[in-house]
C-alpha cells in the first residue's frame, strides 16, 4: 500500500464523533459513565491523530513511530468502572502515561512503538498495514463509546 492510498484510506474513516452525535459534551456529564465514555472518546481521538501521523511519515528518514498506551488506559478506566461500581463515585488515578487533572481534563503521553520501529525499517508495507490495523481497532473502539455515550442521552 503506497503512503497516498494509505492517507486517503484514512480520511475516508475518519469522522468527528461530536459532529456525528451532535451534543454538546458538557451537557452529558451527569454521571461517572458518562464521564468515562467521553473519555474514551477523547483517548481514542487523540490516539488517531498519532496514528494517521505514523502513516504520514512513512517517508521521514529515522521517523520512530509513537502510540498511546492503550492497555495502561484501559486498566485505568476498569479500575475506575470497579470502584463506581463499588461506591458509586468516580476514581482516576494518574499512570505513568496518563495523568488526570482536576477539572476532568487529562494528559497523554506517548509511547515509541518498539514493533513498529522495527518494521519501519525493515518493511514499509507491513509498518503500514500495522498503522492500518491500529487505526481499524481505534475506530471501533471511539464508535462503541459514541454510540454507548448516545444511548445514555435517551
Amino acid at each position: 500500500m503506497t503512503d497516498n492510498v494509505a492517507t486517503t484510506f484514512f480520511k475516508e474513516i475518519t469522522y468527528d464523533w461530536r459532529l456525528k452525535l451532535n451534543i454538546n459534551i458538557s451537557t452529558i456529564i451527569t454521571d461517572n459513565i458518562a464521564e468515562l465514555l467521553v473519555k474514551i472518546l477523547e483517548f481514542t481521538e487523540r490516539r488517531h491523530q498519532i496514528l494517521t501521523h505514523n502513516i504520514e511519515a512513512v517517508a521521514t528518514p529515522g521517523f520512530v513511530p509513537a502510540d498511546l498506551d492503550v492497555v495502561e488506559f484501559a486498566e485505568l478506566i476498569t479500575e475506575a468502572v470497579s470502584e463506581h461500581i463499588r461506591s458509586k463515585r468516580l476514581l482516576l488515578r494518574d499512570s505513568k502515561h496518563i495523568k488526570f487533572g482536576p477539572d476532568g481534563s487529562f494528559e497523554t503521553i506517548p509511547i515509541v512503538d518498539d514493533y513498529a520501529k522495527w518494521l519501519f525499517e525493515k518493511d514499509t508495507e507491513k509498518y503500514l498495514k500495522l498503522q492500518i490495523d491500529k487505526l481499524s481497532e481505534n475506530l471501533i473502539n471511539k464508535r462503541t463509546a459514541a454510540e454507548l455515550l448516545e444511548s445514555k442521552k435517551r
